[in-house]
């Protein structure tokens, strides 16, 4: 007990790596928020209806984005949200460049109400590795 009192900024340090590290995937399980690949996207948009929502600007959505992907920018997406209500009874995969903006972006879906949030792992990035067509 002695070490943990005489250490006790290395024990904190810890505690707050550990936290990083564990809350981000519980926050993503306590709201309803699953990671798919690349793979899973056509399934998902062709069996099961999912809408894709690329929250990237407009200017990196121009430059080209995942065919019939709905652009609504994270930086409006609360004021937008009317934009995607008529798919709340569907499967919503998000997609940004890599994917971080996508989780926050199903975050802030979440407290509004949608229940069925995917987020693209490694998003447009990885969907560009993988070789698959992109619209402009």
């Amino acid at each position: 007990m002695q070490f943990v009192i005489d250490n006790w900024l290395l024990f904190l340090a810890l505690v707050i790596i550990l936290a990083l590290l564990i809350g981000e995937p519980l926050k993503r399980k306590m709201l309803n928020i699953d990671m798919i690949s690349v793979a899973d996207v056509p399934r998902l948009t062709g069996h099961e209806k999912a809408v894709l929502v690329d929250v990237r600007e407009e200017k990196e959505y121009r430059a080209g984005h995942i065919p019939d992907a709905l652009n609504v920018p994270l930086s409006s997406l609360v004021k937008n949200v009317d934009r995607l209500e008529k798919y709340k009874n569907r499967p919503l995969i998000l997609s940004c460049r890599t994917h971080n903006r996508s989780l926050r972006a199903a975050s802030l879906l979440s407290r509004q109400g949608f229940e069925d949030l995917k987020v693209l792992h490694g998003g447009f990035l990885a969907w560009q590795k993988e070789n698959l067509p992109i619209e402009k």
